[in-house]
């Protein structure tokens, strides 16, 4: 069986999605080639704002198309939520944010038999943590691991805990056994990943913190480095950041889910911080860490933010001096309190916020990168063009340096200058 696979969203879709093409290849099928008919398509979905479901749909026209006589198989967050709408698109097989094992058998089935199947779960009955492959579909470099889904959060403007449900994580133990396995097979890099890691273990008896994991995890590491995916800044405390870097192995990036830098606004969306418990986690992050980038989300626009509110975000994510950000005018979101609230903006005035908030987010980035000239970082290398090897280095700035045969290799590179978008070095180890 050929198949292609289209993935929309987050870093927890992507494992996903790997570990669906693991599970496909270890049966027997490969991914079609370019040009090459399909026997069948899956689109991994994303539903965290109207715009992703658009974006979602559009997919599923697109590669329906150019896949006539494939099987087309729709899961994800979208179709959790929006399962007549995935079946208006042409979808015979139809999953949610669940049970990924599952769908690899249906679409197995619907190419071979002709028949399809729907199989959307509730979510909030969801108790078990689902084993994937981890892993990457090829190559050695970085591989992912989920430690946690599901999210009890509930934020004004988010759907996700309708789509993905009450927190479940894998077990410290399982952790650790699956990062040997991991480091065995060679990766220099494990990126753990989940939809609300900061959450990790309320689930658990004896409710082991995310440190707790993520020390274990580096102690099994080997010679891997350890990643972060985002993070709540309510879990950055002076114990936490202590017990990190103690451990050796994690990169120095953090992302962090901002949202607003105004206090009324994140009370209006339920966050569970203020701006003074941020800038405090970010002060922590930068002590522990000398040198770490600090990237956020930020959304603008925001139902009832005021023009006085917006300038106080400006000015809060100035003080916070973000090496890069991830800027999103706010997007309605159907069923979400949000959706229904007083004071919506237009939609011009949110671009322009967030067009003013992407002004200030270059600046920093750039302001990020010069200070970075002198020092030495750790790269990871991944690509080589032009006799240049490029690769992501542990604060997750891109990083060039010339140099023979470094794909896979972690080397310190001594920072020259700035181009562009990236560091320019040379080797200095």
């Amino acid at each position: 069986m050929k198949y292609i696979i289209s993935t929309l969203g987050c870093k927890v879709n992507q494992y996903e999605t790997q570990a669906m093409e693991t599970l496909l290849k270890q049966h027997g099928h490969s991914p079609a080639e370019a040009g090459e008919q399909a026997d069948a398509v899956i689109v991994n979905t994303c539903a965290v704002t109207a715009e992703s479901g658009r974006k979602s749909r559009q997919t599923i026209r697109r590669l329906k198309e150019a896949n006539p006589g494939a099987v087309l198989a729709v899961c994800g967050c979208y179709s959790q939520i929006s399962q007549e709408e995935v079946s208006a698109l042409g979808a015979q097989v139809i999953f949610g944010a669940a049970d990924r094992k599952k769908l690899v058998e249906a679409v197995e089935e619907a190419v071979e038999k002709g028949q399809g199947c729907r199989c959307v779960d509730q979510p909030f009955k969801r108790r078990d943590f689902e084993r994937l492959p981890s892993g990457a579909v090829s190559g050695r470099t970085r591989a992912m691991l989920k430690i946690q889904d599901g999210c009890v959060n509930f934020c004004t403007y988010c759907i996700i805990p309708y789509t993905r449900g009450r927190l479940r994580s894998l077990p410290i133990p399982e952790a650790v056994e699956e990062t040997r396995r991991l480091a065995g097979l060679g990766y220099r890099e494990l990126v753990l990943t989940g939809i609300e890691v900061a959450s990790y273990g309320l689930d658990l008896p004896g409710h082991p913190g995310l440190a707790d994991v993520v020390c274990a995890v580096a102690e099994a590491a080997g010679e891997m480095r350890i990643r972060l995916s985002s993070l709540e800044p309510t879990v950055i405390t002076e114990d936490f950041c202590r017990r990190l870097a103690a451990s050796g192995r994690l990169c120095r990036h953090f992302h962090l889910s901002l949202q607003s830098g105004c206090d009324r606004t994140l009370k209006a969306m339920n966050r569970k911080y203020d701006t003074a418990g941020f800038y405090r986690a970010t002060e922590l992050l930068r002590e522990y860490f000398p040198g770490c980038a600090i990237t956020c989300d930020l959304i603008t626009g925001f139902p009832g933010e005021t023009e006085e509110d917006h300038w106080e975000t400006l000015a809060f994510i100035k003080k916070c001096a973000f090496e890069g950000m991830h800027i999103f005018p706010y997007s309605r979101r159907p069923g979400t309190p949000a959706d229904s609230m007083p004071g919506q903006v237009e939609n011009a005035v949110k671009a322009r916020r967030a067009h003013e908030a992407q002004e200030i987010a270059e600046q920093m980035h750039q302001d990020f990168l010069r200070s970075c000239i002198g020092s030495r970082l750790s790269v990871l290398f991944e690509t080589q063009e032009n006799g240049l090897w490029t690769g992501h280095s542990d604060s997750y700035v891109l990083v060039s340096a010339p140099g023979e045969n470094l794909r896979g290799q972690i080397r310190q590179v001594l920072v020259s200058e700035v181009r562009g978008e990236q560091l320019f070095g040379h080797l200095d180890d």
